[in-house]
């Protein structure tokens, strides 16, 4: 089971997300942050809302931990690296431009570092991709961490909101540069980021949209990507409409029957994890309940790497390499 599908449970969640309202703008985080900066930075104090916890920043974090392989890449894009006292948890490749920035940075678990093994590397930031990274029956939440003295930062696809968008991507590095004391860094990737967005839209202007079912993993269920994460933006942006836009998470379940009526034309598959790209693939092909779904039936299939599809500095180019593996003839 992904740890996505971890972080969708209503357990998690609430046990995640209730105590970040109670913790946003205290007081006393301020006077910590006094205690630890007896002068401000040049741009500080710097003061950000994050899925509900308020922040007010005295200097860039000189510690910090990231957890999930694509909050990792956006310090690792806004040349961060010697900011960072350990990473954990990937889910493929890091990509090749920060192979050698990454091997600089200590790997404190291959996934989530218990909370003794965090706190060993004393950080002061934790940076986490996913709501599963601060699990409080790990004792890992934000509210503990900001106990200890630390600052946290949650990817602002686990945020309650009705939608994600290529903005928040554009939100998301232009915070974490702001929080480090690099703005300039973030918003040159952003300028280059919505060259790479627009000209792909040139491309895949007047191109037919293609019916798109994204299949995560599952086998009694199809664990899918609906319509509130950035995985259906990319779809969209990609020339795909996604079957599943009106189910209301980032990702979820649905059963083979609605898959059968919904009649994609082609099925993204997410790589990752031990499940390769081959067996899934044989997974819906050998499915007698799929045979007459199109993208089955005309073997139309388009894969894509875990760490593509979520939100992070992969994204404007993610949209290009999808694009051209669903209209191959207009992305060349």
């Amino acid at each position: 089971m992904s740890r996505r599908r971890r972080a969708l449970t209503p357990a998690v969640i609430t046990a995640v997300l209730l105590p970040l309202t109670a913790c946003g703008g205290s007081p006393s985080t301020d006077a910590k942050d006094g205690a630890r900066a007896a002068t401000t930075a040049p741009g500080f104090p710097y003061t950000v809302t994050n899925c509900g916890v308020k922040t007010t920043y005295q200097a860039p974090p000189k510690r910090a931990v990231t957890m999930n392989q694509h909050v990792t890449e956006v310090m690792l894009a806004l040349g961060l690296e010697k900011s960072l006292v350990g990473t954990a948890y990937l889910d493929d490749r890091v990509l090749p431009a920060y192979e050698k920035a990454y091997r600089s940075v200590p790997v404190l678990a291959e996934e989530y570092p218990s909370k003794e093994r965090l706190l060993a590397a004393n950080p002061d930031f934790v940076y986490g991709g996913y709501a599963s990274a601060f699990a409080a029956k790990d004792g890992r939440s934000r509210d503990d961490l900001r106990s200890a003295g630390i600052h946290t930062r949650l990817n602002l696809e686990n945020c309650p909101q009705d939608k994600t968008s290529l903005d928040d991507v554009y939100q998301e590095v232009r915070e974490t540069g702001r929080t480090f004391g690099v703005p300039d860094r973030a918003e040159k990737w952003i300028t280059t980021a919505r060259t790479t967005v627009t000209d792909t839209a040139a491309l895949l202007r007047g191109v037919e949209p293609l019916s798109v079912l994204v299949y995560d993993s599952g086998d009694k269920t199809a664990f899918t990507a609906g319509g509130k994460g950035i995985g259906n933006e990319l779809i969209t942006r990609a020339g795909g409409r996604n079957v599943f836009a009106d189910l209301g998470k980032s990702f979820g379940d649905a059963t083979w029957e609605q898959v059968v009526a919904r009649k994609p034309d082609v099925i993204v598959i997410y790589d990752y994890g031990s499940t390769t790209v081959a067996q899934k693939k044989r997974r819906l092909l050998e499915d007698p309940v799929l045979r007459d779904v199109p993208a089955v039936r005309n073997k139309r299939f388009a894969v894509m790497p875990l760490s593509d599809v979520v939100l992070g500095v992969r994204a404007p180019d993610a949209i290009e390499r999808l694009a051209a593996q669903l209209h191959p003839e207009s992305v060349k």
